[in-house]
């Protein structure tokens, strides 16, 4: 509705619109692995990091639209310079699906691999263990192996807490935190774990082709997916930022 909007008001502006994915932390610019609060993907590796998430629902061959911050903010330079002082109306797609897609199960293997190398020292100052996490494909299998795993032994804990004068309360509220936040999360991703789709970047590669014969320095302006090599990425670049600027 916005962009529609846009359009109808414009007047004679150029008109430049881009539609950026799931935008990670930096790729090189300011620095690498650079973000700010939590952003989609990054909740889980809070959660898995801290060994809060053992379960979870969707596709493991789902493809995961990613792009780096630095990658969005190049793209709208260039597009800006590009259009500037003509009349356009053009929209640009900023993803990865199309030029190199990373699946969910990509994104499971480097979260394992980075944590157990590199583990979490939680409050106690012990390090967080953690494994695979179990991937339910439907929405029915995923609530069946919650209530079996963990709903019921939270009641029961609950009504031993209650009998014991709350002698294991601080296990319970432990539990209780745990797989709240595990169902928060699926509540807030649900619309995207069996997403399908890829987005077509056609626009934007042809912006990247205008940008390279033109002479633009596209070594400074860079905003290539093709570029990245998404394990080189999750495991030496973003899982560690994530680690040092989100991780409390």
């Amino acid at each position: 509705m916005a962009e529609m909007l846009l359009g109808q008001l414009k007047d004679n502006l150029p008109l430049v619109i881009l539609r950026p994915t799931i935008i990670t932390s930096t790729y090189k610019e300011p620095f690498p692995g650079w973000v700010e609060g939590i952003r989609t993907i990054d909740s889980l590796a809070v959660g898995y990091g801290k060994g809060r998430i053992t379960c979870f629902l969707g596709d493991p061959e789902s493809i995961i639209d990613l792009i780096p911050a630095d990658m969005v903010v190049n793209s709208m330079i260039v597009a800006m310079a590009a259009h500037a002082n003509q009349p356009s109306d053009m929209i640009y797609q900023v993803g990865s699906s199309m030029a190199k897609p990373v699946k969910f199960t990509q994104l499971q293997d480097f979260a394992l691999r980075y944590f157990v190398t590199n583990p979490w020292i939680g409050k106690d100052g012990k390090p967080v263990i953690v494994g695979k996490v179990t991937v339910l494909g439907t929405m029915d299998s995923f609530q069946r192996y919650m209530a079996i795993r963990y709903l019921l032994p939270l009641k029961g804990l609950e009504l031993v807490n209650a009998a014991f004068c709350q002698y294991f309360q601080r296990l319970y509220l432990d539990l209780h935190r745990k797989i709240n936040f595990v169902m928060r999360l699926i509540e807030l991703y649900k619309p995207y774990l069996f997403f399908k789709g890829t987005y077509d970047d056609m626009n934007t590669e042809k912006l990247r082709v205008a940008a390279r014969e033109s002479g633009v320095e596209t070594d400074v302006f860079y905003f290539d997916p093709k570029s990245i090599n998404w394990e080189d990425y999750f495991m030496n670049t973003h899982i560690p930022g994530v680690v040092k600027y989100v991780f409390k």
